[in-house]
């Protein structure tokens, strides 16, 4: 009995440590495989993407690193060679959406809702653009119109867990009781 106690205290240990171990591998694996698709895409001084698709990948990057305003420059020129390249609205709507994201994770709202707005022109049922105009809404204090966007995009998407958990986030501000409206 008295043996069992310094070996469960042991066991307990090396799981510990080795999911510890398995977090931070997994971490570092990720950032080495951001720094490659950087450094592959041009994003530390090389020559970058001459396409509006490889540019949008480039700016995924440096969305995933939080390099915002470099994201932004990049989805600028992504969407110029979009119009070039008479890109699918689809795509467009992609590159809209993830431009208004860099504008926003700068608190540039207003024209993060104008990119958002875009994207929604591009493609009516992006329910990823519906969310993200809808937090910029509410970020601006404008919750009428935030929560008829997430309600729209509840329509698309009943079991949307951004949209419902936005939409309680409104309701429970507004002193609303999200389970009657």
């Amino acid at each position: 009995m008295s043996d069992l106690l310094p070996q469960a205290y042991l066991l307990g240990l090396i799981v510990l440590l080795g999911g510890a171990a398995f977090v931070v591998g997994r971490q570092i694996l990720r950032v080495r495989r951001d720094e490659m698709s950087l450094f592959r895409l041009g994003g530390e001084g090389g020559p970058k993407p001459s396409d509006a698709a490889g540019l949008y990948e480039l700016a995924s990057v440096q969305l995933r690193k939080r390099l915002y305003s470099q994201a932004a420059d990049t989805l600028k020129v992504a969407l110029k060679l979009a119009d070039s390249e008479k890109a699918p609205p689809e795509a467009r709507a992609v590159i809209e959406n993830a431009f208004g994201f860099a504008l926003a994770a700068q608190n540039k709202y207003p024209a993060a809702i104008k990119h958002y707005q875009t994207a929604i022109r591009c493609k009516a049922d992006y329910p990823v653009a519906l969310n993200n105009l809808a937090f910029a809404l509410s970020k601006l204090q404008r919750p009428d119109e935030a929560r008829s966007t997430y309600e729209q995009v509840l329509g698309l998407e009943p079991n949307n867990k951004t949209a419902s958990k936005g939409l309680k986030t409104l309701l429970r501000r507004s002193g609303i009781d999200s389970k009657s409206a």
